[in-house]
């Protein structure tokens, strides 16, 4: 139960590691729902009893009983709550039912707790059935795993896995948790994980995920993590720790509730003051009282955590790690997006196209200098050049220059690797203008002072960005692509996906200062691997990051995760969101707009205090069942976008 309704709850525990012992799975298990059926049961009898002419002391009593039953769901957290100072709705409806019964109003007042204690049931039912959303993922983990030791195979529970143990996962099972592949070839179904449809290739040297479908091969996998630390516990407890951060809608809620109950109890006391100066005292009392409960805003609070909770379980369904309400009201609010190039346009796997060389060197002396520089490099463009020189020496004294390249000694003498403009093009400039045209990057070599050569290294852009980005623009976003790499190579491959705004050449604080102005014309998302692009996540309204499985940084600083490689789950999240927000705005807008005709209505004496407990209790309902519409969602379409050509080397730098 969220604290923001102040409805008589206790403040819930920010642990998110801990998992409630039981969550009610139907109606008739949650406590508050059993009481209010008791109470209701209670009331029919003091009704039928009225109705039959009983005494006033059986139907009063029937009425008393009710009442216990119905208040117990909400009074005595009030006045714990109470006694450590804190004002919530709680506190009105208490007031008005001691009201009603000191008004000989028995039967009112038991109506307002029978009526009470429905919404209470109704929201915790709400938001633990969306909670078990989230955590059904941890039942994806089977109850029983094979492990080989000393060429047997033993039957153990995934509790007692340690790091180190080999795996032994057959065709259709599942994977108990994070592991990598030693033996066996197989296509991985992670759509419980990542909301992709589409199987994954797996072979040795792979890491596959908790929860993940084996296919049709026998894989030997090697733990990596243990159950409680894997991918699927940590989603859950990340996930769980992060729901008590409110968005701004929840906060508004917050603001509107905290003034609203002592200026009520404010304006009541005035009425029945004022109105007992003028008139009979009890009628006046008697309205000051159907004030104060007309004027709740236990409907208010209630409307925006259903729909968080309800919100945030949908989205880790699709593939999308939300942090919690702010992220996910703030995502909702977006209308322009920042794309990084490497990794999250492109498929972060680039190889060498191009080597051109510099009179009296060859190509393998530029690729062996080259490779001798990146040997300790984890940047993505050391990758490919290793690959492409799968033997190579390794450099000594070698040290990163932020955003330019490497330096280093190879045989004794100095060498460099690096970025044109730090390292001068000399007569290969073009040659390299030729290869950026072309959408690759150029790196130069200087070996003992003297350029000898360009490698063009180019990362084409994954099949579905083209469709992401047209859908994105379809929705209403800006678009605009962020990249360290050179103005050449970034508007070709801008130019290639469909993007028009392009920032090239930036260093990371480079990429935070141009999200910090995009952000004064609208909000703003930048989506990058959650690495090099720490400042600008940090710096955006929402911090996206992609293949969140993988990267325990990216979960640490983004504000929303995309769990699987497919793109396409950044503008599916983008609309979830935003339907989200506007059932919240619709929610905020009918309770606001409820309190503002039940007012007036029950000072003039319009409405008694049954009627306006009646409208109220219902638009609580309204409301709760409008949030839980924000946990329906549908998945990614199964076909995958078609693969866009990429742009060929150019002749010119092909020949060299």
């Amino acid at each position: 139960m969220t604290d923001a309704c102040g409805c008589g709850h206790d403040e819930p525990s920010n642990d998110g590691g801990e998992l409630e012992e039981h969550e009610p799975e139907r109606l008739w298990e949650v406590t508050e729902l059993r009481f209010a059926a008791l109470a209701g049961l209670f009331l029919i009898a003091g009704y039928i009893a009225d109705l039959n002419d009983s005494s006033q002391g059986v139907v009063t009593g029937l009425n008393a009983i009710a009442l216990a039953l119905g208040a117990w769901t909400f009074v005595p957290s009030t006045l714990r709550r109470l006694a450590k100072g804190k004002i919530g709705v709680g506190t009105l409806m208490t007031i008005a039912a001691i009201g009603a019964v000191i008004l000989g109003e028995v039967a009112e007042a038991a109506m307002l707790a029978f009526l009470y204690s429905i919404s209470e049931g109704l929201e915790e039912y709400a938001v633990a059935r969306t909670r078990r959303g989230l955590r059904a993922l941890l039942s994806l983990v089977p109850a029983e795993v094979t492990i080989l030791r000393a060429d047997a195979q033993v039957t153990v529970s995934p509790a007692d896995l340690t790091i180190g143990d080999l795996l032994l996962v057959r065709p259709g099972e599942r994977v108990a948790t994070d592991g990598v592949i030693r033996t066996g070839r197989t296509a991985l179904d992670v759509s419980a994980l990542t909301g992709e449809s589409v199987p994954v290739e797996a072979s040795v040297g792979d890491t596959v995920y908790a929860g993940s479908i084996n296919g049709t091969g026998v894989l030997e996998i090697e733990v990596t993590t243990t159950a409680e630390d894997n991918s699927l516990a940590r989603i859950v407890n990340i996930v769980e720790a992060e729901q008590s951060r409110k968005g701004n809608a929840q906060r508004l809620a917050d603001r509107i509730a905290r003034p609203l109950v002592p200026g009520i109890m404010v304006l009541a006391a005035l009425i029945a003051f004022v109105g007992s100066l003028l008139g009979d005292p009890a009628t006046w009392i008697e309205r000051a009282l159907v004030v104060l409960v007309a004027a709740s805003p236990c409907a208010l609070a209630i409307a925006v955590p259903v729909t968080v909770v309800a919100a945030i379980g949908a989205a880790s369904r699709i593939g999308a790690l939300v942090k919690g309400g702010a992220a996910l009201e703030a995502l909702g609010r977006i209308e322009s997006v920042a794309l990084d190039k490497t990794g999250t346009l492109t498929r972060n796997q680039p190889a060498v196209v191009d080597v051109a060389t510099a009179p009296g060197h060859s190509r393998e002396q530029v690729l062996d200098i080259a490779a001798a520089l990146e040997s300790r490099s984890e940047h993505p463009l050391a990758r490919a050049i290793l690959a492409a020189v799968p033997e190579h020496r390794d450099a000594d004294d070698v040290e990163a220059v932020t955003g330019a390249g490497l330096t280093g000694t190879v045989n004794g003498r100095p060498a460099r690797l690096g970025r044109p403009g730090w390292i001068p093009t000399g007569e290969l400039a073009g040659t390299v203008t030729a290869m950026q045209e072309a959408g690759a990057t150029a790196v130069l070599i200087e070996y003992d002072g003297a350029v000898i050569g360009a490698v063009a290294v180019r990362d084409d852009l994954r099949p579905e960005a083209v469709e992401v980005v047209q859908r994105l623009r379809a929705g209403g976003y800006q678009v605009a692509m962020l990249t360290g790499d050179n103005e050449r190579t970034a508007a070709a491959l801008a130019a290639q996906a469909g993007i028009s705004d392009v920032h090239a050449d930036l260093r990371p604080e480079d990429k935070s200062a141009i999200i910090a102005r995009l952000r004064e014309h609208r909000p703003t998302a930048m989506v990058g691997d959650g690495v090099n692009d720490a400042p600008a996540l940090a710096t955006a309204d929402v911090g996206i990051a992609m293949g969140a499985m993988g990267s325990d940084v990216a979960i640490e600083t983004a504000d929303v995760a995309l769990m699987g490689e497919d793109l396409r789950h950044l503008p599916h999240s983008l609309s979830h969101a935003r339907r989200a927000r506007a059932i919240m705005l619709q929610n905020v807008g009918l309770s606001l707009g409820l309190i503002a005709i039940l007012i007036p209505l029950a000072g003039f004496g319009v409405l008694g205090l049954a009627a306006v407990v009646l409208f109220h209790e219902v638009a609580e309902i309204l409301v709760i069942g409008n949030g839980v519409r924000a946990g329906r969602t549908r998945p990614l379409q199964a076909a995958p976008p078609t693969q866009p050509t990429p742009a060929p080397v150019p002749a010119e730098a092909a020949a060299r």
